[in-house]
């Protein structure tokens, strides 16, 4: 009987927007005829990923990749490995003969060194290994210190003491997902100076291993080759790799999101410059870190996928409507301390909806 080589595993991690889904419809898109399964983890109860991720042309009907993309909604890999990633791994080793290669992207939110770790479990490590870790980063929000809680403090306050910076949690997600990384991607490197990207580079690689390397992307737009069939064996070494959170999976407590808030919101068909400016506004007002989702735009037979990071928003019509889905907007934001009511309410009187 033939024995099957391991199966690898690419996780992609990365901070709130740093281009985690972009670079991995690329992937897919590019995908040149592997066989790839796609397990997406969403901080939030909108699959707002797990949805664009299946539009991507892998090569198969759209009843298969619903059967290839696993979305996981009920927090972070970090927190729920055993209850949700385990049972799904256990079907995918099941099928691995009909697999060349398995995708995760984790939420902004997640720490990915639990993850890894969960590739040293007897069932799993036996039928997979972590071809890499590979940490996206959003350039110009480093560049503008905007991963940490209080971005506007910390520009200025870290000039006199920087180590003011690894006082915020945020900086400590950041740091523990450049620490668990075999390739950075340096990302949006085309929408920051030439010397502002340096700046970054020095900033990222003082959290890296040496040997990890640090390349520079637009879009995530980079060859398949280089990113995938590395051949880290990452769970092999990752107990050897320091996080600010080790002490919190060492039975001591278990590493939460409570500091974090994802509320959902549905509203109805919205002028899209309307949309734009309110959700301009609610960012300013409430600190909100990170908005996705998808709107309805009155008279337009497509629906506009709305991505921001601050107060930096991308948006473009990805798909169009389909007839037995009603025309509505959701949408997903994530911050600290939101009130859900109170940014409804907002948003509905500046869109008088």
């Amino acid at each position: 009987m033939k024995t099957l080589a391991k199966l690898p595993v690419t996780i992609v991690t990365g901070f709130l927007g740093s281009g985690k889904t972009t670079l991995l419809r690329h992937m897919l898109d590019n995908a040149q005829g592997r066989r790839i399964a796609v397990i997406v983890n969403e901080f939030g109860e909108l699959g707002i990923d797990g949805e664009i991720l299946k539009q991507c042309s892998i090569g198969c009907t759209e009843e298969e990749a619903n059967g290839r993309v696993y979305e996981l909604a009920n927090g972070c890999l970090c927190c729920t490995v055993q209850e949700e990633f385990f049972p799904v791994m256990r079907e995918l080793v099941a099928r691995r003969g009909d697999l060349d290669h398995i995708l995760i992207e984790t939420s902004g939110l997640a720490l990915p060194k639990p993850l890894v770790q969960a590739f040293q479990w007897p069932e799993i490590r036996s039928a997979c290994t972590v071809d890499a870790v590979i940490t996206v980063v959003d350039s110009p929000a480093v560049a503008a210190g905007t991963f940490a809680a209080f971005p506007d403090q910390v520009d200025a306050q870290r000039k006199l003491d920087p180590n003011l910076d690894h006082e915020s949690p945020l900086h400590e997600l950041f740091a523990d997902q450049l620490a668990s990384a075999d390739l950075v991607i340096l990302n949006k490197s085309d929408l920051i100076s030439p010397e502002d990207l340096a700046r970054v580079r020095l900033e990222v690689a003082e959290e890296l291993p040496p040997a990890v390397k640090i390349i520079e992307a637009s879009s995530g737009r980079l060859p398949l080759d280089v990113l995938i069939g590395l051949g880290a064996g990452s769970e092999e070494h990752i107990d050897g790799r320091h996080s600010h959170h080790d002490h919190h999976h060492d039975g001591e407590d278990d590493h939460d999101h409570d500091a974090f808030d994802s509320i959902s919101i549905e509203l109805p068909q919205a002028d899209e410059s309307l949309l734009l400016d309110a959700l301009t506004q609610l960012v300013v007002q409430h600190g909100i870190l990170r908005v996705k989702g998808f709107a309805a735009i009155p008279n337009k037979p497509m629906r506009l996928l709305i991505q921001g990071v601050g107060t930096r928003f991308d948006k473009h019509f990805d798909r169009a409507w389909r007839a037995d889905e009603p025309r509505a907007t959701h949408l997903v934001l994530i911050g600290q301390e939101l009130d859900a009511t109170l940014l409804e309410a907002q948003l509905r009187a500046a869109l008088s909806v």
